[in-house]
């Protein structure tokens, strides 16, 4: 932690600005010396940075963060200069140079924000995610986590479980005195808020989590019935080979889309029909778990009746009639990729069932956040019927409230988490 940390905080490239960061005990005194000069208290001023030999390598805009008001909470420096290749390379390079500075590893910047108490685990995994953000539902679900949505709650457990453990240990402390009034009441009410609220979260997670890392939209239809045509219509390029030819896809295409905010992945499937070839009935069997699994199967059909492919739609599925330059069903909604016609309506119609889908969206939006909640609900069911049983064994309860309380802690990163930080921090860039 002596070492003072630097990188480019920047895209890499030519532009007409880089910024890189410096951050470290007594990283605004260092920079100084290379711009000749103090810094002003006001924390931005325009000067010329200089290398070891006094040559002016540019002319750049200086921001100072002191200590505890900085990102990472450490003393940092930000030079803004002309985003010239060989500006920035040589402005690193000069940095290389100085006594106790070093590169810094991907995600250091975070981890030191994190280790000095400016974030939490859920809220660096939410600037993870807002760093990976494609669509404007990606963003908007970041940007809660990153500001602390899903930690306010965890901590709001956490004081309502400790308080029903110190009812309960103060009947444990002083059960040879006289308890004015019966805890157990408080103590299983504060339980079965937080389980509930917990409950909902969990409930929640599922739809987070698809937002966060995108939906499945299978298409799904016999041969040659213009599923590829209307990947390639949607995707606004040739993304999968078309052809009168029934067959023509035999494995599992994927093109990633934004459709109305939402981060979506368009899956064109074999044609599901029965065949004796043994590489396309490979690719039906593909087509039919892919189908299976996706958040939403999109079925294109002759009829309007998917029963022929031996599927049966969910509720949110969408059913539509194929071709419809070729054909005329007014009752259900037509397509075609060729002309064009019902785009834009099968577009809002996979709007809305993308928005089902994420109804009830809480702030936990990953796995880990998910069994850490389960495991903590098992620990504090125990808990609740050791003193529903009995209230003699309010000891033994303590014991599984303590434990759950532990395990929400780990949620937020507050224990037991360091074998996490290696993981989390390799998908952050230099500058991050």
């Amino acid at each position: 932690m002596n070492d003072i940390i630097f990188a480019l905080a920047s895209a890499k490239g030519r532009a007409g600005v880089s910024v890189i960061r410096v951050s470290g005990k007594n990283s605004i005194f260092s920079i100084e010396k290379l711009l000749k000069n103090t810094l002003p208290v006001d924390n931005k001023c325009l000067r010329k940075i200089y290398d070891a030999d006094d040559n002016i390598i540019d002319e750049v805009l200086i921001l100072t963060f002191k200590e505890k008001a900085s990102f990472t909470g450490d003393e940092t420096v930000e030079i803004h200069c002309h985003g010239s290749t060989a500006v920035v390379t040589y402005i690193l390079q000069t940095l290389s140079n100085i006594k106790n500075f070093r590169i810094a590893d991907p995600g250091e910047f975070t981890r030191r924000a994190l280790e000095n108490g400016n974030l939490d685990l859920t809220q660096v995994e939410g600037l993870a995610d807002l760093i990976e953000s494609e669509t404007e539902a990606q963003r908007r679900l970041a940007i809660r986590s990153m500001d602390g949505a899903l930690s306010s709650k965890v901590q709001e457990w956490r004081k309502d479980l400790i308080r029903a453990v110190s009812l309960i240990e103060a009947t444990i402390d002083f059960a040879d005195e006289d308890i004015p009034t019966d805890v157990t009441p408080e103590v299983l009410g504060l339980i079965n808020k937080t389980q509930a609220d917990i409950k909902s979260e969990i409930k929640g997670s599922f739809a987070a989590e698809r937002i966060r890392e995108g939906f499945e939209i299978a298409i799904v239809g016999p041969p040659n019935i213009g599923k590829s045509t209307l990947l390639n219509a949607l995707a606004g390029r040739d993304a999968a080979i078309t052809s009168d030819m029934a067959g023509t896809t035999r494995d599992v295409i994927e093109v990633k889309m934004d459709i109305s905010g939402f981060a979506v992945t368009l899956l064109d499937t074999a044609g599901i029909r029965e065949t004796t070839d043994k590489i396309e009935k490979i690719g039906v069997d593909r087509a039919k778990l892919r189908a299976k699994n996706a958040d939403l199967r999109l079925f294109i059909t002759h009829s309007g009746e998917p029963n022929d492919l031996k599927l049966n739609p969910e509720e949110n599925d969408i059913v539509v009639i194929g071709k419809s330059d070729l054909l005329n069903k007014p009752d259900i909604l037509a397509i075609s990729g060729k002309s064009g016609e019902g785009l834009d309506s099968l577009l809002e119609e996979i709007s809305d069932r993308l928005s089902r889908l994420s109804i009830g969206a809480q702030t936990a939006t990953r796995e880990r956040h998910r069994i850490s909640m389960i495991k903590a609900q098992r620990f504090l069911d125990s808990g609740k019927l050791l003193i529903e049983d009995n209230l003699e064994l309010s000891e033994l309860a303590s014991s599984e409230f303590h434990q759950g309380i532990q395990t929400l802690s780990s949620l937020i990163g507050s224990v037991g988490v360091e074998d996490l930080l290696d993981e989390i921090f390799s998908s952050f860039c230099l500058g991050k």
